[in-house]
């Protein structure tokens, strides 16, 4: 017989569920129901929480992104922690990038959100842990915080997504690099 979930295990296992339902059927596809059956639950568990499958994928898409997000990196350097961060998206979160941007087309056009909507850097911690990156920078003196402008924080990770985004694949070390030494480090020194 299976374990009883209440509060925060109950909360999880029904948005870890609508994630599945959502990449392996895409948002054309995804259903209430079929979240009810990943989840081993019943319909009223699940629409006591949300009421409708928009308001589940928003729900779903902030979950995965804050029990995704990479730690901060702290190498004791701006180039190396940039680098490392990135290579952790550029590798492990690819599936993550892709299922973000195409399985939910289809959602951006019926709703009409944008991916900005969803990936709201406060909700999902990724502001946080950015600035906390920048803020060591700026005390090594590494950069100047003058120069640094939240569009220019997050120009290295733009860059990274439209690089995964145009080949679903793993990005190259070597095109990470170009992107940090070529065109971030040089806006903010």
């Amino acid at each position: 017989m299976a374990q009883r979930r209440h509060g925060a295990a109950l909360e999880t296992a029904l948005l870890d569920a609508a994630w599945d339902e959502l990449t392996d059927n895409g948002y054309a596809r995804f259903t209430m129901d079929g979240v009810v059956k990943r989840a081993g639950t019943s319909p009223p568990v699940l629409y006591r929480r949300w009421s409708d499958r928009d308001e589940l994928i928003r729900a779903t898409i902030v979950h995965v992104l804050k029990e995704s997000r990479p730690g901060v990196p702290d190498t004791g350097s701006l180039r190396e922690d940039v680098l490392t961060l990135m290579r952790e998206i550029a590798t492990a979160h690819v599936q993550l990038v892709t299922v973000m941007y195409a399985h939910l087309a289809s959602y951006y056009r019926e709703t009409g959100r944008s991916p900005s909507d969803l990936f709201d850097p406060v909700a999902t911690g990724r502001k946080a842990a950015l600035d906390t990156l920048f803020d060591r920078a700026i005390d090594r003196g590494e950069i100047k915080p003058e120069l640094l402008t939240e569009r220019i924080k997050t120009l290295p990770f733009v860059l990274l997504r439209h690089e995964i985004l145009s080949t679903f694949a793993p990005v190259p070390d070597h095109v990470l690099e170009e992107i940090v030494d070529t065109i971030f480090l040089p806006l903010v020194h």
